[in-house]
């Protein structure tokens, strides 16, 4: 793509850590087509930094002194893409594992342009090699989100400035869920955020483990905890159900098993059939081809509990006055 053809209005922040080639095809992917790129770093150990700066992109180190959080991190390189360029009308956000789709930008642009009232689009997220583990599946099902006006976004979004600018950014606070929030205060000012049905990003979950997945999950149940904490109350009561499904699922039925003990002895334990029936329940309600539904069913059910566990520690940070600390699975 020529100089001239370049998205001039726009600008790309990239943020990551030891991605390496994962960033290089990021960032290749969208260099050549936007005014201006920014990739921000939170304490790479490998080349990820000169990986960007080869390729021509901005680069910004996070300060090491206070934790990271992707939305410190996204701040940053929002305020070095400004600073660069005030101008600037739109800014695409990308995880450094992702690789933008040839189309998206120009699509994303075009359609803010025309509709005044959004302040976000996002387009259809894929895992680049979802055979190569169940988990990596279960992502690929998880960014599969119906086109529309919708209440939420993810990380990979193109985000109008001006409204950025007024509703403060990403809160840095928080080291999950951090979209979701910022979505709640972007609709509460007015403005519409839309999954459009456009390719967007290829996205390298890379989990092979079941540890991985664990501690992805238990992080979710993390921002649910602090969404509902931040924004339970009506008429948003953001991720309340989500939180109380958790301690539904998980909390009840451990707590009859460990009230039925001395009544029951091991018959206590039939509670935990209730897991294969809620799987059977949900296996039938999903829609999508058969193995399609099995995943989708079992991670559901089976994520309640790390998102349990994500749910007491966020509890428990609160109570000590802890500083949250990043839970990562890569």
């Amino acid at each position: 793509m020529s100089t001239d053809e370049k998205l001039m209005d726009v600008a790309v922040v990239a943020i990551g850590r030891n991605e390496g080639e994962r960033l290089r095809a990021c960032l290749a992917s969208v260099v050549e087509k936007v005014a201006l790129t920014v990739y921000v770093d939170s304490g790479s150990t490998d080349n990820s930094k000169m990986i960007a700066e080869n390729l021509g992109a901005v680069t910004v180190d996070l300060d090491t002194s206070v934790p990271f959080t992707a939305a410190r991190a996204r701040n940053a390189g929002f305020k070095a893409a400004l600073a660069h360029l005030p101008d600037l009308e739109w800014v695409q956000f990308v995880d450094g594992d992702c690789e933008v789709q040839p189309d998206w930008l120009s699509t994303a642009r075009n359609h803010l342009r025309t509709h005044d009232e959004h302040a976000i689009v996002f387009g259809r997220r894929r895992e680049r090699f979802p055979e190569r583990s169940v988990y990596n599946e279960m992502c690929d099902i998880e960014w599969d989100v119906q086109p529309g006006i919708t209440k939420y976004c993810g990380g990979d979004i193109m985000a109008r400035i001006s409204v950025l600018k007024k509703i403060g950014g990403y809160r840095e606070s928080l080291i999950a869920g951090e979209e979701p929030e910022m979505c709640v205060r972007i609709r509460a000012a007015g403005w519409k955020i839309e999954a459009l049905p456009a390719e967007m990003t290829l996205h390298d979950a890379n989990m092979t483990q079941f540890t991985q997945w664990w501690r992805r999950v238990m992080r979710s149940g993390w921002a649910y905890a602090a969404g509902a904490h931040l924004h339970g109350a009506p008429p948003e009561k953001h991720w309340v159900k989500q939180s109380r499904q958790a301690w539904l699922w998980v909390g009840l039925p451990f707590a009859l098993i460990f009230i039925g003990l001395p009544l029951f002895g091991a018959g206590a334990f039939l509670v935990l059939l209730v897991y294969p029936l809620q799987w059977l329940r949900l296996y039938i309600k999903l829609e999508g081809s058969k193995r399609r539904r099995l995943l989708g069913a079992l991670s559901i059910t089976l994520g309640r509990l790390p998102e349990f566990c994500g749910q007491v520690r966020y509890i428990f940070e609160i109570v000590t006055n802890r500083r949250a600390k990043l839970i990562e699975y890569k």
